[in-house]
Order: C-alpha cells, then structure tokens, then sequence
C-alpha cells in the first residue's frame, strides 16, 4: 500500500511531538506511519498489558468478517467514522472485493488522519474522506461532501470502531449515537467495537490514565461489557449478540485460548423502527 512520504507528513503539518491515538493504534498493528512519542506512548500501554497487540490484531480480523457479514445482508454504503490511519485492510477495498460498486466515507477529526486519507483513500468519485466525528451525528450526515457519496434513503453500514471508549459518560456519547441511529434509514446497521475491562479489572486505571492525560480529559473511566450495551438501544443485536472480539462469528467453531483473553467487544446492531421524517 502506497504511503506518505516524510515530506509529505511534514508539509501537511502533522506534531510529532505529542502522542496521537492513530499512529498508536498503527504501531500496535506493525505498521509504520508512527513516530518515536507515539512509540513510547504505546509502550506504555504495553508494558501493563502486552496483549494489547494481540487484540489489535483480532480487531482487524474482525473487520473483514464483519465486512464480508454487511455485505452478504445486501448493504452497499458505508461509513467509516473514527476510520485511523490507512492500512492493509482498509474498508473501501475489502467492501469492494465482494461488492465493487459500493459507496464508502471515511470520517475522522484527527488532522492526521484527514491527511494520510485524502492522501491515500480518496481516490475516485464512490470514496471520500470527511472530517466529522459522533459527538455532532446531524452536522456529519449534513456535510455535502459525506451525501455526494451515501444516499441517506437507504440502508448504511456504520462502522464505529474503537470511538466510543475514549469519550467519558459526561459528553453523553450515548446520545450522540441514539441522533445517529435516528437519522439513519430502516435496514441500516451500526458496528460497534469497544474496549472493556471486565477480565482485567486491575489494568483499567493504568491504562486509562496514559489516554486522559494524553486527550486532556479531566474524567471519564473504564467501561464494562454492561455499561456498553446501551449503545445497542433501540437497535436489533445480530447474533452472536455483543460478545468478545474472538466470538463474533469467528471462522473456526473452534477457539484455542479464552475468548476474554481479547478483551475488546463487538456488537453489530440493525435498525428495524420507523423510518426517520423527512
């Protein structure tokens, strides 16, 4: 996959010299678009519990199954909110393996982000990259950009990737996806993954920690498998339900180690209400 160049990086204004959530996040999957800050951040993170790379790397996993299920229940749009970096699996490209004239945006606020995909991923008139994010669901699907691609009249695939576990009760994030859920069509669907600490009860202050002070929050804290489920309301959980990362409709029947070993869930959850008013 082609990358920036150094050059590039620079003239589009990118810090290197706070940690950032994506190139942690690109780091702990192997990839290269990181520097030394993010390094040591991620580091870090590590150093409490070193199986985060090990979930980054069945998150990705996750999402080509994932993809291949939205696929298969007919969807063609999708939108990518919080999509990160650029990888080996971007979602444009394992959609259009099976599905070659689906739609796909991805939205992110990160300025670093905004610049490796406009550099990378928006390429040709059934991709774009927007910036937006959940915490403002009406101004994202209003954007001109976002509805010159996704056709709001019908069903969208909403991936929600690893978002939600950064914003602290207090900004109601719960909301934010309930306006979202609201505004999309009947037949549409909002994946959700999320961080939980229900298995590793002892590791949730240190970590959280390293990510408030590197956001600048004053609050927010760890989320359990049952203060997650909410997200789900008004919305039909597909099966296997929201479970861990390695139970969600896994290739094999057959898991070598413990589920909760990958200490991220998944849920998909499909709109069947009422269409939303004009």
């Amino acid at each position: 996959m082609q990358r920036m160049s150094d050059e590039a990086r620079w003239s589009a204004g990118i810090d290197s010299s706070t940690p950032n959530l994506a190139r942690m996040h690109d780091y702990f999957i192997g990839g290269k678009d990181n520097f030394a800050v993010d390094r040591e951040a991620a580091e870090a993170v590590l150093a409490t519990a070193p199986e985060v790379r090990v979930m980054a790397q069945e998150h990705q996993a996750f999402h080509v199954r994932v993809i291949r299920f939205l696929v298969e229940q007919g969807l063609t749009q999708f939108i990518n909110l919080g999509s990160g970096l650029p990888s080996d699996l971007n979602t444009h490209e394992l959609v259009r393996s099976r599905t070659p004239d689906a739609r796909v945006v991805y939205v992110d606020n990160d300025p670093v982000v905004l610049a490796h995909g406009r550099a990378i991923l928006a390429k040709g008139p059934r991709t774009a990259v927007v910036k937006g994010g959940i915490m403002h669901p009406a101004a994202l699907l209003a954007d001109p950009d976002l509805r010159e691609v996704i056709d709001l009249d019908q069903p969208v695939a909403v991936l929600l990737f690893g978002v939600l576990q950064y914003i602290p009760d207090g900004s109601d994030p719960f909301r934010r996806v309930a306006e979202l859920r609201d505004a999309l069509p009947v037949g549409s669907h909002i994946v959700i993954t999320h961080v939980v600490f229900d298995s590793r009860p002892e590791a949730a202050e240190p970590i959280v920690s390293i990510y408030r002070k590197m956001l600048g929050q004053a609050d927010g804290g760890a989320r359990t498998r049952e203060t997650v489920l909410p997200f789900f309301d008004g919305l039909e959980l597909v099966d296997p339900g929201l479970v861990y990362v390695r139970e969600w409709q896994p290739d094999s029947p057959f898991l070598s180690e413990r589920p909760d070993k990958a200490w991220v869930i998944v849920g998909v959850g499909r709109k069947t209400g009422p269409a939303p008013r004009p």
